[in-house]
């Protein structure tokens, strides 16, 4: 068997390469895509060093390590989608998208233009996930780490993607995979997890978003009485359920809304702002990793919903509102519930997959 496996720098891809390496004929691969030219001022994108430690993995296992550049793809294929959101007014959730348009995207059509995607080459890397064969189809699962668990991030993947990949340390905990790179000598056996979008590096996000859309001051306003209490440097920066940052007095306060033609943040108490939660939206432009959940036959579905990257799963029922929308009904109002965010569906341990939530 051919692996080409993807190499970040990190333990969890090391780890992953160093349980395949026995396995068969295997090539590490490690994609450049920092934003280091245009984002050098902002701080320290930690590429080189990444680079280095992929070095040193692959010189501990034998194994060749090429590095594709993916930098142009990468901002025009998922960068420039994060800004257009923002624009909007929305919430983006890029990683879900580098994982689907970028590492088993742009990296599979470079491997195919190399001949490096010839017969039965497997894609091994990192995440936390599991692929569970069924018949003459493929299932996404989750991890047995709640917390690690990244079926969030893989939920836009398609069949044929799931059906070249390989996860070898899905079943595996975070903790396990510390010691199994211990006992290997692996030298990111103790290098700390990276944090943030994986383009950014040291790169604050605000940073990030200040570089392309710079700033324009507007009023943060409570919601219902019109009180103005503060400034904000623009409504990009602020997303729905946002508690830090906000710098106003006599709180806690929220992000309720924005306003995005008067650039107006709105705001309320902790009070207002949970009466306020959301316990049903819409989505749309619908992703399935297998098929849809049998909401074609108008009846409510039961399922459970992540939001966001994270264990929380709250049980939920959606019901089909025509080809490309779907209602969901959570059992519990989320107060972070915005619109842009993906919200990604559960049957058991298999994520389905899901759609964008939209606007109220």
């Amino acid at each position: 068997m051919r692996y080409a496996v993807l190499l970040s720098g990190g333990v969890d891809s090391s780890t992953a390469l160093a349980e395949l390496a026995p396995r068969g004929s295997v090539t590490a691969f490690y994609l450049k895509v920092w934003l280091e030219d245009e984002l050098a001022h902002l701080g320290t994108c930690p590429w080189e060093e990444d680079l280095s430690y992929a070095r040193a993995v692959c010189d501990r296992l034998a194994v060749e390590l090429r590095v594709i550049p993916l930098q142009v793809q990468y901002f025009e294929r998922v960068v420039e989608y994060t800004l257009s959101e923002l624009r909007a007014g929305r919430t983006p959730s890029p990683d879900v998208l580098c994982n689907s348009r970028i590492k088993f995207g742009s990296f599979l059509d470079a491997l195919e233009r190399s001949g490096d995607l010839a017969g039965e080459t497997r894609i091994g890397t990192g995440h936390y996930a599991r692929i569970v064969p069924a018949g003459d189809h493929v299932l996404l699962s989750r991890s047995p780490d709640p917390v690690k668990d990244q079926t969030y991030f893989l939920s836009h993947l398609t069949q044929e993607q799931l059906r070249r990949i390989e996860f070898p340390i899905g079943t595996l905990t975070k903790e396990e995979v510390r010691r199994r790179a211990a006992d290997l000598g692996l030298p990111t056996c103790d290098r700390p997890d990276s944090q943030g979008i994986c383009f950014l590096g040291r790169v604050r996000y605000t940073d990030f978003i200040r570089h392309y859309l710079g700033e324009c001051s507007g009023p943060i306003v409570e919601l219902g009485s019109g009180r103005r209490l503060g400034e904000h440097r623009g409504y990009w920066f602020y997303t729905i359920g946002q508690r830090q940052g906000l710098g106003l007095a006599g709180g806690p306060w929220y992000v309720v809304a924005k306003d995005v033609e008067r650039n107006v943040v709105l705001v309320s108490a902790a009070n207002d702002a949970g009466a306020r939660a959301r316990d049903r939206f819409r989505i749309r432009e619908l992703h399935w990793t297998w098929r849809p959940p049998g909401t074609s036959a108008g009846e409510p579905v039961s399922v459970h919903v992540k939001l966001r990257h994270g264990p929380a799963l709250i049980p939920a029922v959606i019901e089909a509102e025509g080809p490309d929308t779907l209602l969901v009904r959570m059992d519990a109002a989320d107060r972070g519930v915005a619109p842009g965010q993906f919200a990604v569906l559960y049957q058991g341990e298999i994520c389905l997959g899901g759609g964008k939530i939209q606007e109220e």
